[in-house]
């Protein structure tokens, strides 16, 4: 799958077929909430019948062996795959960029793949919060990298998806997801080509959260 997401035609061709079977108001790319991941060495892989899995982190020595120096470099490929979207579509519809919210991200990366528990990421924000911390400000600076090339691309709006958010207890929410999506929303491009750029913020389960969210500066919470 992340060859698939990887094909800069192939994604993008993918990306248009909704638009002109129900010709809807906007496009967003075909990708992955794991290509991070993937681009810093966290040995994503998918199983057939199982879904993703990853190269689960145990110690702050395997944070710190994830690099993003060349992130930009190796997700080349998403960026060629929105400009051949962005050259595909009608000037009046838009193109959509997202990306995985950090905490979301983490929880595959300390899980080693999906969860229905998520005891290994809880163990670990109760027992060691600082290793936690550590990956999470990793992902979020990567997150900033890779939506700003996004945003370069042709992306006139983009989405960050906090799937596994609802999971956390109200306080740990704000410490372990939303103060770090802020981070995000404060580092992003939120003009280019003499337009507005959209952000959108959604935590799965989040409703009790929604004027926290809209607190960070983002355009719109789902």
């Amino acid at each position: 799958f992340i060859s698939y997401c990887l094909n800069s035609e192939k994604a993008a061709e993918a990306t248009l077929q909704p638009i002109e079977r129900f010709d809807l108001d906007a496009a967003i790319i075909f990708s992955d909430i794991l290509m991070i991941p993937w681009a810093m060495g966290a040995g994503v892989h998918f199983v057939t019948g199982e879904g993703p899995k990853l190269t689960a982190l145990n110690s702050p020595y395997d944070i710190d062996q994830l690099s993003s120096d060349d992130l930009e470099e190796k997700l080349a490929p998403v960026g060629k795959a929105l400009e051949l979207t962005r050259q595909g579509l009608d000037a009046d519809k838009s193109l959509i960029g997202f990306c995985g919210a950090p905490w979301t991200v983490a929880t595959y990366m300390i899980e080693g793949g999906s969860s229905k528990t998520f005891g290994k990421i809880k163990k670990m924000a109760f027992s060691e919060p600082e290793i936690l911390h550590m990956l999470l400000d990793k992902l979020a600076d990567s997150v900033i990298s890779y939506l700003n090339a996004q945003v370069k691309a042709g992306a006139q709006s983009l989405m960050i998806f906090d799937s596994w958010g609802g999971v956390l207890s109200p306080r740990d929410y704000k410490e372990f997801s939303l103060q770090y999506m802020h981070k995000i929303v404060d580092g992003l491009i939120r003009e280019n080509d003499g337009r507005r750029v959209p952000v959108t913020l959604f935590t799965k389960n989040g409703g009790m959260w929604l004027e926290q969210i809209a607190a960070t500066g983002c355009d719109a919470v789902g």
